[in-house]
């Protein structure tokens, strides 16, 4: 017996009936367990779980699109996926019925029906992660999956002068795993990077058109080695000359980092995600303008 969203009338087919609906959600998952977001043999990753609930969801085998890839380990809180159904279903119907079949480390939270063939990576003006750096003596309980902690005090001040020279079109092959050898260019554009504390946490967050594997990681691993004195303020500046990877610092680990958003051309301003809203808690400070677009004080 199908599900009650689906309708009696549906069929059990794409492509029968009516043509196939286009629809892109917004999904918020934690990566902890997962071997990364894209399909793998025989790996547990959050696309074989999205569509896996999609078939149990539409009965129908059906191949997700998506914004960008993150690694094993990494989280989201706005990664942008999009498909094609021939049920006759409504944005709402396609929340309710994909959340249920969801494991709880996925939720789908935001669905739009959109134009036929639509495609999250094509439509993307810029994508946005954040690093969350835990400081202290000991490690937090609660944030321990989601953040790296490091026991040195670290020099704000210096990582943020350091940060500056990333900003613009420029070639990042330093920041890259090995040296970017399996893509194309390594050279992207980052609009902005900012770094800020929330009490024991440092958020480093950077907005770009586009980023190389193990980027954003390496940056955070290498801003650190400056705050900590290992590195001088010009480091990174010398690394965008350089292009040596084997001259910046380490890639910071995998659990500390968000896909925090995927700015979309046709996107108006966004909510603060509730993983924002409890971090801005844990700082006890005004928020600053996010990926979100917005501001908010808690």
């Amino acid at each position: 017996m199908l599900p009650p969203w689906l309708g009696s009338n549906s069929s059990n087919k794409r492509g029968e009936g009516e043509d196939a609906r286009t629809f892109r959600l917004r999904v918020a998952y934690d990566g902890t367990g997962y071997a990364g977001f894209q399909r793998q043999p025989r790996q547990p990753t959050v696309q074989a779980a999205i569509e896996d609930a999609l078939w149990r969801f539409t009965a129908e085998r059906i191949t997700i699109r998506y914004a960008g890839r993150t690694d094993a380990g990494v989280h989201a809180e706005g990664q942008v996926i999009a498909f094609e159904t021939s049920r006759e279903l409504d944005a709402s119907a396609v929340l309710a019925g994909l959340n249920t079949y969801l494991p709880p480390s996925i939720v789908a939270w935001e669905a739009t029906a959109v134009a036929p063939g639509y495609h999250p990576r094509r439509s993307a003006l810029s994508r946005c992660y954040r690093y969350q750096v835990w400081q202290g003596a000991w490690p937090s309980p609660f944030l321990r999956r989601y953040s790296w902690h490091v026991r040195n005090p670290l020099d704000l001040a210096a990582m943020e002068r350091a940060a500056a020279p990333l900003l613009g079109e420029h070639d990042f092959a330093a920041f890259a795993q090995r040296s970017g050898a399996a893509v194309k260019s390594t050279v992207r554009r980052v609009d902005r990077i900012e770094l800020r504390r929330a009490g024991p946490l440092l958020l480093v967050e950077v907005e770009a058109n586009a980023f190389l594997p193990h980027m954003v990681r390496t940056i955070v691993g290498t801003l650190v080695w400056v705050g900590r004195g290992r590195l001088a303020v010009s480091a990174l500046e010398q690394l965008l000359t350089s292009r040596d990877r084997r001259e910046a610092g380490p890639s910071a680990p995998g659990h500390g980092l968000f896909l925090a958003f995927v700015r979309l051309a046709d996107d108006l301003p966004g909510r603060a995600s509730e993983a924002e809203q409890v971090l801005a808690w844990l700082g006890g400070a005004q928020r600053s303008a996010w990926c979100s677009g917005e501001r908010f004080a808690p």
